[in-house]
């Protein structure tokens, strides 16, 4: 039986700033824990991205600028030459398969712990994680973070602007500043972790600055189109308590709206409410969206093509999906096609090493797959 193309604007061809993209679907950057213990990328990562390079654009798993950044064991790195060299190969195996990347840059703030970083994790202020935490030797209590210096603040935007700078080094196309998920820069961000009294917390001005800070230092590193900023109003993963959710990312878009970045990225997006409604007006640049499928439970039978062709039709220009990408490496032309989606076999798979999970998911055959797809427009 032939699959027949479903029309859909979701598989247009579109720009990202110099970028092509030969349809509107973006890979979302999920964690994967399949680097090194040195934060090195394996070449099984090479399979894995390059397995999934008819995404429009693939948003690479979060890489921490510097040491004392790290979450948890066999994260990714980009602030040594080991790892541009290892995230290298990694690209140019994507390119060889006709795919586009960035790279998501993460500190994890009070998201760490001694145990896999060697270091005693740093955050806005002396408030730790609620929960506990992975490390190398299985789950133990979170430790309190040491608050920040203003030097530490200063010296860990040279360190973001410095793994930008790695990022392109590497191949990748641009990165992604994340400032949500409860990591460092959203610490800073919310109210229930950020109690500074100095430049960088107190009032909703001065809370936004480190973040402001960093996208800038970036898009100077880099160039501001070669820069992406993800946002999660709202979410209360990792203890985030905003506190004043209403205000914050008003007053952050419009603090980063002349800087000319290439995109905005909302996490779990719903087109219904008024913040994300707000955001759309206020944003002057390409916004990706991310919709909210459900953490846990099974995909749904789209693979999400539903809820991202509602978000396009209430403004956003591109849609990101997660775990959809994980479990079909070749989700846009079941998407186009309408073919079945495969679940998540294991959720546990996700953060172990190995094939197993990873690079093992079946593709459609080519009796599957005999409908026509649209050749790529760029690279």
């Amino acid at each position: 039986m032939t699959n027949t193309p479903v029309a859909s604007s979701l598989f247009e061809p579109t720009r990202l700033g110099a970028l092509r993209m030969p349809n509107r679907l973006v890979m979302a950057p999920m964690t994967r824990n399949r680097a090194g213990a040195d934060g090195v990328p394996q070449p099984i990562m090479a399979t894995y991205y390059a397995q999934r390079a008819s995404a429009g654009l693939i948003i690479a798993e979060a890489s921490t600028p510097n040491a004392v950044g790290q979450t948890y064991p066999d994260i990714t790195a980009i602030y040594n030459e080991a790892h541009v060299a290892g995230w290298r190969r990694v690209t140019n195996a994507v390119h060889a398969a006709g795919g586009r990347m960035f790279l998501q840059l993460q500190h994890g703030g009070r998201v760490g712990h001694p145990d896999t970083s060697g270091l005693a994790p740093v955050a806005p202020s002396p408030v730790p994680l609620p929960d506990t935490i992975f490390t190398p030797s299985g789950h133990q209590n979170a430790v309190v973070p040491r608050e920040m210096t203003v030097g530490e603040i200063h010296s860990t935007v040279t360190d973001f602007a410095a793994a930008a700078r790695n990022a392109v080094d590497a191949g990748f196309a641009g990165v992604e500043v994340h400032a949500a998920n409860g990591y460092l820069l959203h610490q800073f961000l919310a109210k229930g972790t950020n109690h500074r009294t100095d430049a960088y917390g107190g009032s909703v001005a001065d809370r936004i600055r480190f973040t402001v800070e960093v996208v800038q230092a970036v898009a100077e590193a880099i160039g501001p189109e070669r820069v992406g900023v993800r946002i999660a109003p709202g979410l209360t993963v990792n203890g985030i308590d905003e506190g004043d959710t209403e205000d914050i990312y008003p007053a952050l878009i419009t603090a980063l709206a002349d800087v000319g970045l290439a995109y905005l990225h909302i996490v779990f997006a719903d087109p219904d409410q008024p913040l994300f409604q707000e955001i759309r007006k206020t944003w002057p640049g390409t916004l990706i969206a991310n919709p909210v499928l459900g953490w846990g439970k099974p995909l749904p039978a789209d693979g999400g093509k539903h809820e991202g062709e509602r978000l396009l039709a209430a403004g956003a220009d591109l849609i990101s999906l997660g775990r959809p990408f994980l479990a079909n490496p070749d989700l846009v032309e079941r998407l186009r096609t309408g073919a079945p989606i495969n679940q998540v076999r294991d959720q546990g798979l996700m953060y172990t090493g190995g094939e197993t999970g990873y690079t093992d998911y079946p593709v459609l055959t080519a009796a599957q797959n005999r409908a026509e797809t649209p050749e790529p427009v760029g690279s």
